[in-house]
């Protein structure tokens, strides 16, 4: 199983660029990307920056200078990164950053969109967690 889809392409190459904050990589079939790590962090798959459902997605703020200081292969399928500010319960599939990669200009628009619509600005720190830690299930 390459990703979560039998037919999912595969990486070729993957390397972190601490200096520009991207993750660039190379699929199987020709794609090619640089991924900000902000891009990556805000949009995290864990429950953390998902929530539990529909509408309980938390925005992330404050992300613009993230790092990735390590990168541990998930099985054949995935990575997870663990981020500067100590984010690290998101699984990456390479299906998923496949999607980030080529959807990433819209992925920014909307970005965006939520950070004026919630009236924040996107260098704004996190607010403090108050209670519920996903890690925890």
């Amino acid at each position: 199983m390459a990703g979560l889809k039998p037919d999912s392409p595969t990486p070729s190459e993957l390397t972190v660029h601490n200096q520009s904050r991207a993750l660039e990589i190379s699929f199987s079939d020709g794609a090619e990307f640089r991924i900000p790590f902000e891009l990556m962090r805000v949009y995290s798959p864990s429950a953390e920056v998902q929530g539990h459902g529909p509408g309980q997605e938390v925005l992330q703020t404050g992300k613009r200078e993230v790092k990735v200081v390590e990168l541990e292969p998930v099985g054949n399928y995935a990575v997870k990164p663990v981020f500067s500010d100590g984010h690290e319960s998101g699984i990456f599939s390479w299906d998923y950053l496949y999607f980030l990669g080529n959807e990433q200009d819209r992925l920014w628009a909307e970005y965006l969109q939520r950070l004026e619509k919630a009236g924040v600005q996107r260098d704004q720190p996190m607010p403090s967690a108050g209670g519920h830690a996903c890690g925890s299930h």
